[in-house]
């Protein structure tokens, strides 16, 4: 796991709690706050993944070119 990976779990998980705490207390300002974050996390995590998935091509590609 990378940082982004990481870091993207954080705030997606921040970011359902802000939305849950926005539709009991009755505000869409929050439940949007919230989606808006939740949104940013999945997007960091993705990246993250794409980066990780980057890095294990790059040292398959690596080692079959020593062979």
């Amino acid at each position: 796991m990378n940082r982004d990976q990481i870091m993207g779990g954080f705030k997606d998980t921040a970011g359902r709690i802000q939305r849950k705490l926005g539709q009991l207390v009755g505000s869409r300002r929050q439940e949007a706050k919230g989606t808006g974050t939740q949104a940013e996390g999945k997007t960091q995590g993705a990246v993250g993944d794409a980066s990780d998935a980057f890095e294990k091509t790059t040292e398959t590609v690596k080692n079959v070119s020593r062979r």
